[in-house]
């Protein structure tokens, strides 16, 4: 059973950064697309962004050019960079990972089989 946590979360101004990690029990990542979600109070869980094992990406439209996702296969994590953040990014963060049609960056919910249990981001103005 693959088991996610997240870290990195916390409080920060905006325009500042963050660096979420997401680990794994296990080296998932070198053969399990990884994503990240994110959920504020009141709304539905939306996606953030994608990788699969080969490096492709995607991005909700939000956040292009501001954040980006990358493995580290060596430390079986994915890491969320996230510049330039907005008071509208806050939310709690959801790493994600699929074992099915890992070719596809995809961003629906339902494609994800396994998720972390969330880290916290909260951006002041």
């Amino acid at each position: 059973q693959v088991q996610l946590v997240e870290s990195g979360g916390g409080l920060v101004q905006a325009g500042g950064s963050l660096r979420l990690s997401c680990a794994a029990s296990g080296r998932i990542f070198s053969t399990h697309r990884a994503a990240w979600f994110r959920q504020a109070p009141g709304k539905e869980r939306e996606f953030v962004a994608a990788i699969t094992p080969s490096g492709s990406t995607n991005y909700t439209d939000s956040v292009k050019g501001r954040f980006a996702i990358s493995p580290d296969n060596a430390k079986n994590t994915v890491v969320l960079q996230m510049y330039s953040l907005k008071p509208e990014d806050t939310a709690a963060y959801y790493c994600a990972a699929s074992e099915r049609a890992t070719w596809l960056p995809r961003a629906a919910r339902e494609d994800y089989q396994y998720w972390g249990g969330g880290t916290q981001v909260t951006v002041s103005s």
